[in-house]
């Protein structure tokens, strides 16, 4: 055999090798399957407005389960569903999520072998069938109204040195494709919600009482070590009559309280039973059963005999210049994370030990009407149709009067509206707060005073 048809020999062997292999290495296809490169994957989705549901389906390997999160209109209404129907703030978040559902494309193809789903971690999450508890991509869903999909896919491995860059697969096909992921799919609870939970400005905090006590459960009875009252007075916070002669209040940690109040935030919510969250919702209150008071104990609240509520540990109570007052009472620890603790399991108890620790925090208000005594009414109203030039000594006392009569009438109904409103959003719910918030909450008389 010739130089020449050695050359040719090899060459043809060793292009018949790289056929080969071409076709054995995941991830490359025949020129066919890059066909649809850069088609998006929804194009009849154009309009992230419509969007009305949002279905995140993540597996836990730990309980070999899938875990959903789910958000939706229902109505006109955004609520949680994976999370009690909490109501959600939800409706800008969605539209921006689905617009980055929108501007997904088929950016690679990479491969049609379904034995290669495993190792890029684009299995089906919900499909209960397979039995690979490794490998489960996230399933994402958008629906909108009458349920029309919009958008179902499954995110799967981050693609190493490509930033940005998922396996994602469709859930009825086989192909997998490289795609471009520059969407904020979160399934975080704290990022879903009002993140202001009491709705208060600490500019509009005029007194803060500090109500230091802790339940035996084993007794059933109460220790009241200590109650503070600190009131807001020019500007300036006092102390009460219990202050000792040699100490002041410390302004510092009375401005760290009052911004713990203003930012305060949730990490979980447990619904209350209805009877006990609708006799929360009226002024009358209705006869408490005992699933109720089953229900009030497990979180470490407990009813005395003259009607009050106490908690296991303290309770903390904010009055702002529009006469709300807001009662913060502080229950039982709750251990856990995750979902454990943003919704709980509804088929078992809350653990009794765990990684994390945090806190029920039971919330109520008030509108403390007598805060704003009622002024002189006028006499009569004979001012009313008259020119400036026109009114008597007793019509301009008369209109003044009126004037301030009227401001109050505003402010009483605006104090009472306000209370049905926060009522409204408290009652149905148990929140539960990390470890870290109850700290900067609960605090003492030594915590928020020092010496002169």
């Amino acid at each position: 055999m010739s130089e020449t048809q050695k050359t040719l020999t090899l060459g043809v062997g060793a292009l018949a090798l790289a056929i080969l292999a071409l076709g054995t290495v995941p991830g490359v296809g025949s020129p066919d399957a890059f066909l649809d490169r850069g088609e998006p994957f929804f194009p009849d989705f154009s309009d992230p407005n419509v969007a009305r549901t949002l279905t995140v389906l993540e597996f836990d390997e730990e309980t070999a389960s899938a875990r959903p999160f789910q958000v939706t209109n229902r109505n006109g209404l955004w609520t949680i569903p994976s999370h009690h129907n909490y109501p959600a703030d939800g409706a800008d978040r969605l539209a921006q999520t689905a617009a980055g559902v929108i501007g997904i494309t088929r950016d690679d193809f990479r491969s049609d072998n379904l034995a290669d789903h495993d190792a890029l971690g684009v299995l089906d999450p919900s499909d209960e069938a397979g039995t690979s508890l490794r490998g489960r991509g996230t399933r994402v869903t958008l629906r909108g109204d009458n349920e029309v999909v919009l958008a179902d896919f499954i995110i799967g491995n981050q693609i190493e040195d490509r930033l940005n860059f998922r396996f994602v697969r469709l859930p009825d096909q086989k192909r997998v494709y490289a795609v471009r992921m520059d969407i904020d799919i979160s399934t975080s609870f704290e990022d879903w919600i009002e993140k202001d939970l009491l709705l208060i400005d600490q500019a509009d905090i005029d007194r803060l009482e500090l109500h230091d006590y802790a339940i035996d459960e084993r007794t059933a009875t109460i220790n009241d070590r200590d109650t503070v009252t600190l009131e807001k007075v020019e500007g300036d916070w006092t102390g009460d009559s219990r202050m000792a002669a040699n100490r002041e209040v410390d302004s510092t940690k009375v401005s760290g309280l009052l911004s713990a109040i203003d930012g305060l935030a949730i990490v979980g919510v447990r619904p209350k039973p209805d009877g006990l969250s609708a006799s929360l919702e009226r002024v009358e209150q209705v006869g408490i059963t005992r699933a109720d008071l089953a229900s009030l104990q497990s979180r470490g609240y407990y009813l005395t005999r003259d009607g009050g509520l106490r908690s296991n540990e303290g309770e903390l109570r904010v009055r702002t210049g529009e006469g709300i007052l807001y009662t913060l009472r502080f229950g039982e620890v709750l251990y856990g994370t995750g979902a454990a603790v943003t919704a709980g399991a509804e088929s078992s108890a809350d653990a009794e030990s765990g990684p994390s620790e945090n806190r029920y925090l039971f919330i109520t208000a008030e509108f403390e009407r007598d805060q704003f005594p009622e002024p002189p009414a006028p006499e009569n109203m004979e001012f009313e149709g008259k020119g400036d030039e026109d009114l008597t000594d007793v019509d301009r006392a008369n209109k003044a009067r009126h004037e301030i009569h009227r401001e109050w009438n505003e402010q009483v109904l605006g104090g009472e509206e306000r209370l049905v409103e926060l009522s409204t959003r408290f009652a149905p719910w148990y929140y539960v707060i990390s470890s870290e918030s109850f700290e900067k909450l609960r605090l003492t008389r030594e915590d928020v005073t020092k010496e002169k």
